[in-house]
């Protein structure tokens, strides 16, 4: 999953995370689960700044039964 962050307040962001709603998903399209993952935003990103981040979002495979998929389809940031 790769995200791009854009600051644009007046200070630095210091510090943040991200979290990341992975939905595992039946071969009909139903949601079965969702599974929260939170990482940590990539800081300091300055006042006006951009800055890209990519991570690798796993699920156990046990949570994948055989005909299902996984989408990562929600997106949380917390800024502090």
């Amino acid at each position: 999953m790769t995200l791009a962050f854009h600051n644009t307040g007046g200070s630095a962001v210091r510090s943040g995370t991200v979290t990341f709603g992975t939905h595992v998903i039946g071969a009909l399209g139903i949601d079965w689960a969702t599974v929260e993952s939170e990482e940590k935003l990539p800081v300091p990103i300055g006042a006006g700044a951009r800055r890209t981040k990519t991570w690798t979002v796993c699920v156990d495979a046990w949570r994948v039964p055989i005909g299902m998929h996984v989408e990562t389809r929600d997106v949380t940031v917390e800024w502090e």
